[in-house]
Parts: C-alpha cells; structure tokens; sequence
C-alpha cells in the first residue's frame, strides 16, 4: 500500500489532504500510569497550534493517567505501538510517570520506535521520568539533557551531560524535569516544530 493512502481503522498512512495541508503530525507514547499533566497540556498546546497528535501505547483502548497520588482519567489510545511508524511523525513526545515510563523501558517495541526517531533525526521530547527510556536507546552519550532528579544519576551513567534547568534542548532533544516546567517544555516543543519540514513531504 501506498504512503499517501488512509487505513480508516488507524493513522498508519499520511492522507493526501494531510500532503495537501502542509500539516505536522507528532506520536505521543505512553501507557498506564503516565503523569496526568504531562500527557494533557502538550497535547493541548500541540493541538491550539494546528497539529495532528496521535497517542501510541502498548495496547488498545484506553490508557490510565495518574494524577497526584492516585489514579487518574482514561484516555483513548489512536495506535499501538505494533503499528506505528516513526516515518510517519515529526517529533515524538514522552511524558514521564514512574509506572508508565518502567513498563516502557521494558517494551523491545517501545524503545525501537524513540530509537528510530533519534536515527531519523527527528525532535524527541521527554519529561520528568521519561528521560529513563532515553536510556534505553544507548544514545544518550554527550547529550545534554535534564530530567527528574532521581534519575539524574541513571542518566549520567548513560553518558548524559545532565543540567539543573526547566527545559534542555540539545540539537532536537527536548528535556523537562517535572510539571512546574510544563510551561518552558511546551512553549520549546513548539518552537522545535516550526523549524521541522513535515514527514509527509519528505
């Protein structure tokens, strides 16, 4: 099947109109226990600017957020992580959330499709936990990066060069420490965007 043709049951393929329309389109991937708040507000920021976002899991359906101290709202899932192709996207964003970050460390699948972005050259944007499946990749050595604090350890041992800063950004890679930092991280996610040609003109 040709790039320019639409699965209807996913967004496996970039539509003409999409061609036609000049438009971005980014992968958000994440998993039960994300953090609530860094899944949502870049999702929201991506959207007000006209951007495609789809949500890539491990799973079908619907994924758990977390917020505060307890269990969060569900989401709905646009692709699996079997499916997706990193070709097809223009940046990839990861929000952070303990338990969502170690089930995706874990997944061979998971840390392939970052893997792929880094090899294609394509903006990666991590917060707060997120940044332990950076390391994952093994690509993480002389990048300048930040994280949350207690993995910042896990990150200088991957070769980082890890800063105390609201947002790093180190030749496409995005970084945040935390949700006080959304703010920076969102605002440095778009601006990142706007220097990128789309995927589908490529």
């Amino acid at each position: 099947m040709q790039p320019n043709k639409l699965k209807k049951d996913n967004h496996q393929y970039i539509t003409e109109m999409d061609k036609q329309l000049n438009i971005k389109r980014i992968a958000v991937m994440a998993t039960d226990g994300f953090e609530q708040s860094e899944f949502k507000k870049p999702i929201k920021a991506l959207r007000n600017e006209g951007f495609l976002v789809d949500v890539i899991s491990l799973k079908k359906g619907k994924i758990k957020g977390w917020k505060n101290t307890k269990w969060g709202k569900k989401f709905k899932v646009d692709e699996t992580i079997n499916q997706a192709l990193a070709t097809n996207y223009d940046m990839l964003v990861l929000p952070g959330g303990v338990f969502n970050t170690d089930t995706l460390r874990t997944s061979k699948l998971a840390v392939r499709f970052v893997t792929e972005f880094f090899e294609q050259e394509k903006p990666v944007a991590a917060i707060c936990h997120a940044g332990s499946v950076l390391i994952e990749t093994g690509l993480l050595k002389g990048k300048q990066l930040t994280s949350y604090k207690s993995i910042k350890t896990d990150l200088i041992n991957a070769g980082a060069d890890w800063k105390d800063a609201e947002v790093v950004v180190d030749n496409k890679l995005i970084t945040s420490r935390c949700p006080a930092d959304l703010p920076a991280f969102c605002k440095s996610i778009i601006e990142e965007l706007k220097k990128v040609i789309p995927a589908n003109l490529q």
